[in-house]
């Protein structure tokens, strides 16, 4: 007789975990540190999710499963493979720099954030995304996709006494908890019509489901294929994107534009390639015309921002980042017609490598111009190449990055590669929307560029120009600076990294 007993593979799951475990440390330490001692827990963070990267390492060899039926050891919930490791690279490793930039805005915050809440939560959040890329069945999928966004709520709304920050908080859980609710009952549908939660084994079964309960199998597919649409902010379900960036602390703004990405999108993956390959011939066109859309109402949004206007720099990078969701979902789109879909998933981790790096290196500079201009207006960034020269080249390279132009050389391959894998999937028409807004996305970063450059209005304050940046937020600077430069030197170590391993 078989045994019942599950043996958990440590070293597999040991990324989320580690992330997950120093939470609960940061939390308990809370209750006993005097608060001119709470600095601290945004260190012991720091370290843990560090620490929880570096887990990563001994994972490269080979693919680890575990979670797995009793009798069917190919048959898991939980797989560490190519994909899992590029997706969770990107989620702690985004977390780490968001957590750099958040031990400066929790010092200049004046406590209006309470430090053991907001580390508990990031924490939280960021194990639920490192174990979402890994999750092989729909419920632990659904688990993993709430750990991460539940946190991410009251983060967003943590700000005590700010009304921006509540109604921000407000928009994102509504909109994320109408998309829980409609996946959950396509989920259930699904489950119903074949029998078994695990992806494969959907894959397998809902091809043949009985006459009498295919229209359920189709209405579950739909529901769980929309409730996937809302967490990756596609349009029509974006609104909330703007506004929340603006009320949400700038690191946690950079958080979403980052791992909140990865969240989705990765569970769009598993949900489309992997368990409804058989479907593909509903929800490509679909993701087709999802990405079009996207990706115009993005850049139509960002050209529209007047530089004058308070947060408008906020704004602009939140409707920036809706425009590159839409370029993310291009290889999604082509998977469904390609004959090779893994390549075409590669697309999409190598697309938000890059973008993952750059965006949040542009969050980054936001953050230090925020620090002396309450507004972060775009109009504010006029002139910093005369006040800081570093940081305005730093911020010019990630623009120009964002924007596909060298010398941001990984920004280029990205849309590039992108653009390929809607061409060979036969995506033509695609692929002229795509040119058209990389064209449109030109105007309003080059224009941004530009301003660093000009001359300021006013004279630089000798004193700010003088002052020293915190430690972490320079660390945050050159993280993403370095890693930008780099990828733009060797851009095909992307594509090689992200070659995926689902199927």
């Amino acid at each position: 007789m078989s045994s019942l007993v599950q043996s958990v593979d440590w070293l597999a799951i040991a990324p989320p975990t580690v992330a997950a475990v120093v939470g609960l440390v940061v939390l308990v330490a809370d209750l006993f540190l005097a608060e001119s001692r709470k600095p601290v827990l945004g260190w012991i963070a720091v370290a843990g999710l560090a620490a929880a990267a570096l887990m990563l390492l001994p994972l490269l060899d080979a693919d680890r499963s575990t979670f797995c039926l009793v009798g069917d050891t190919e048959v898991c919930s939980y797989t560490a493979d190519r994909f899992t490791l590029v997706i969770q690279f990107l989620v702690l490793g985004g977390a780490l720099l968001s957590a750099l930039l958040s031990v400066t805005a929790l010092k200049d915050s004046g406590k209006r954030l309470p430090e053991g809440e907001y580390w508990f939560l990031f924490l939280s959040s960021a194990a639920g995304a490192a174990l979402l890329p890994a999750s092989r069945d729909l419920a632990t999928l659904v688990v993993a996709l709430e750990v991460a966004s539940l946190p991410a709520f009251a983060l967003v709304g943590l700000r005590h006494g700010d009304r921006r920050s509540s109604e921000a908080a407000l928009k994102f859980f509504l909109s994320s908890v109408t998309a829980t609710a409609v996946s959950l009952l396509g989920i259930s549908f699904v489950y119903a019509a074949t029998g078994t939660l695990h992806l494969t084994r959907v894959a397998e079964r809902i091809q043949d489901v009985d006459g009498q309960l295919a229209t359920l199998a189709q209405t579950g597919v739909v529901l769980t294929f929309v409730g996937f649409a809302f967490k990756t902010a596609a349009v029509p379900f974006h609104f909330w994107v703007p506004d929340t960036y603006v009320g949400a602390p700038l690191p946690i703004a950079a958080y979403l534009s980052v791992i909140g990405k990865a969240v989705g999108f990765s569970g769009l993956i598993l949900v489309t390639v992997v368990a409804l390959p058989s479907y593909a011939d509903a929800w490509a066109p679909a993701l087709a015309v999802l990405a079009a859309l996207t990706m115009t109402a993005g850049n139509v949004g960002a050209l529209r921002q007047q530089s004058t206007r308070a947060y408008s720099a906020v704004r602009l990078l939140a409707w920036s980042s809706v425009g590159q969701a839409g370029y993310l979902l291009v290889p999604i789109a082509a998977a469904g017609y390609s004959d090779d879909p893994e390549k075409s998933v590669g697309s999409t981790l190598a697309y938000a490598l890059m973008y993952g790096a750059v965006n949040l290196g542009a969050f980054a500079v936001a953050a230090l111009v925020g620090r002396a201009h309450r507004l972060n207006r775009v109009a504010d960034y006029r002139g910093l190449y005369a006040a800081r020269p570093l940081t305005a080249l730093l911020m010019g390279f990630f623009l120009l990055c964002l924007a596909g132009l060298p010398p941001g050389v990984i920004g280029l391959f990205a849309k590039v590669t992108v653009f390929a894998a809607a061409v060979h999937a036969g995506l033509g028409w695609l692929a002229v929307v795509m040119a058209v807004n990389v064209v449109i996305a030109l105007v309003y970063y080059l224009r941004w560029t530009a301003l660093l450059f000009r001359a300021p209005e006013t004279a630089p304050d000798g004193e700010a120009v003088a002052h020293r940046l915190p430690a972490p937020l320079t660390a945050a600077l050159a993280l993403t600076g370095v890693l930008g430069i780099a990828l733009s030197g060797a851009p095909q170590l992307v594509l090689r990294f992200t070659e995926t391993g689902l199927f």
